[in-house]
């Protein structure tokens, strides 16, 4: 009996039924694997970046309340989830990896390559106070143009600084810094010739890597009196295959090369569609972010509310990061007990910014727009009968607030851009999606890209090893387009000058 591939003959086209069944039966070809704060995916797809088969994998490392992460707890959970994915999956030889992980991490690693320090994360705000006195010795608007990045306790050269004063001896016995992603990537792959390498795109989101030569910022990594040998190399060349343990343990991926490790802003705007200037991802999930992805370099003016990255040699990342998001609303439905009600259809009941309250929405600080050391969350103008659902009404608006004015500064970058809606928050709260719409005037699509960032990742590779001409062509179709109602975007507008008012007053009073 002749098989479906025996149809494919002498130039004969298959039928369409045919097709159908060919399409279903492509190999998997790639691992793409994504690393967020709140958990671990892990997917596999074909050679035109289609998933085959993913497995989320359990959070099991346990993240402290000053943002630190068990690095090896961390790497255990990566692993973990890959065993689970290839044992549910019957495959092939995977010919290449790809990783996406969160940005901004940092942990110290001594000449064996064992940690030092905890893994500090984005939201380790512990060296705020250090970011504030940067700003008396250097210029931080030549910093900011160079690097890409403001003074804040979420970068390194603050937290780098912190470590030296507060944990004299475990920076000593430091022989690199890492992010997790490199750490990772040595715990796997292994070292490059005795030396740990870093890919460009988390690098430049350290606060010490130069957006247009692509390397670090020597002079600033100098005038920080950082040894320059402490920095892993730059490399976004090399393709290594994993250790001889990890390839037995893993013999489909015995032969794979790793192709791309990049941060998970970037990928998630790829995976949802956006590489282009004429579109923002604006991603709300335990953080939030609003960012353009376009082929080219760092913008000429930067913004000071943005930052600028890179998602590889070719792509840039330019945008805004709020430290508070969805997992700000899970603690305040945790903590008003909103978890036993239909709270959507409650929001959804209340009318626009008719709560009375103004919330400053930095529980975690603040990063974008005003990347203020000393920002914490405020819920004024609280009265006797206030309802928790109306504090959760006036929370999700003052996000939203701070996308408004994340967005105001990306029209330079990426003017009269669409915006499309990513993230499991906003993918399970429409009301949060229009009262975004409406405070920004303008219509959000919520993409159908669940899982934009492991799919960004694979599609960053099938580029990098030539499977697509560019990720640029990528499309996603829309679930759902949510048109702004203008006339609460008036109210609205008014809420957000409340908000900005207050800020400016306590940050003067501070």
């Amino acid at each position: 009996m002749s098989s479906v591939l025996d149809e494919v003959v002498d130039g004969v086209e298959p039928a369409p039924g045919i097709l159908s069944v060919m399409e279903a039966m492509r190999p998997a070809f790639l691992l793409s694997i994504d690393v967020g704060t709140s958990g671990v995916r892990a997917a596999l797809f074909d050679d035109r970046g289609d998933e085959t088969t993913s497995h989320q994998g359990t959070r099991r490392s346990v993240v402290s309340d000053l943002g630190e992460f068990d690095p090896d707890a961390l790497v255990d959970e990566v692993i973990a989830t890959i065993d689970e994915l290839l044992a549910s999956s019957e495959t092939n030889e995977i010919q290449f990896i790809a990783i996406s992980t969160f940005w901004h991490s940092l942990v110290g690693v001594d000449a064996a390559g064992l940690p030092t320090t905890p893994l500090l994360s984005w939201a380790d705000t512990r060296a705020s106070s250090v970011a504030r006195e940067m700003r008396a010795s250097f210029d931080e608007r030549e910093i900011h143009r160079r690097t890409g990045c403001r003074f804040h306790a979420s970068y390194w050269p603050a937290k780098l600084r912190w470590i030296r004063s507060e944990w004299p001896e475990r920076f000593a016995a430091t022989r690199q810094w890492l992010g997790f992603g490199e750490y990772l990537c040595l715990r796997l792959f292994g070292s490059l010739f005795g030396r740990t390498t870093a890919n460009i795109s988390l690098a430049s989101a350290t606060g010490l890597f130069d957006q247009r030569a692509c390397d670090w910022d020597w002079d600033f990594v100098g005038a920080l009196d950082i040894p320059s040998d402490t920095l892993p190399q730059i490399d976004d060349e090399t393709r290594p295959h994993l250790t001889e343990s990890f390839a037995r343990r893993w013999p489909a991926l015995a032969d794979a090369e790793l192709a791309v490790v990049a941060g998970d802003g970037a990928t998630n705007n790829i995976g949802a569609g956006c590489s282009t200037k004429d579109k923002l991802a604006l991603m709300v999930g335990t953080s939030g972010a609003m960012r353009v992805v376009y082929a080219g370099g760092p913008p000429d003016e930067l913004p000071s509310a943005l930052w600028s990255y890179r998602a590889s040699r070719t792509y840039t990342a330019v945008g805004g990061a709020l430290s508070d998001g969805g997992g700000m609303f899970r603690w305040l439905r945790e903590s008003l007990n909103l978890e036993t009600t239909d709270l959507e259809a409650e929001l959804a009941a209340l009318e626009p910014d008719a709560h009375g309250l103004i919330v400053l929405p930095f529980w975690s600080g603040e990063r974008s727009t005003g990347w203020s050391p000393d920002a914490r969350g405020v819920i004024f103008g609280l009265k006797q009968e206030t309802q928790p659902v109306e504090i959760a009404r006036a929370a999700l608006e003052a996000i939203a607030y701070r996308f408004a004015l994340i967005a105001q500064a990306l029209d330079v970058v990426a003017p009269n851009a669409s915006i499309v809606a990513t993230g499991n928050a906003l993918r399970y709260s429409p009301v949060w999606i229009q009262i975004i719409a409406d405070v920004l005037g303008r219509p959000v699509a919520l993409g159908n890209a669940a899982e934009a960032s492991t799919r960004g990742a694979a599609l960053l590779a099938l580029e990098a090893v030539g499977k697509i001409a560019t990720i640029e062509d990528v499309s996603v179709s829309v679930a759902e387009l949510f048109e702004p109602d203008m006339s609460r975007h008036a109210r609205y507008r008014e809420g957000l000058a409340r908000q900005e008012e207050l800020y400016e007053r306590l940050l003067k009073r501070g």
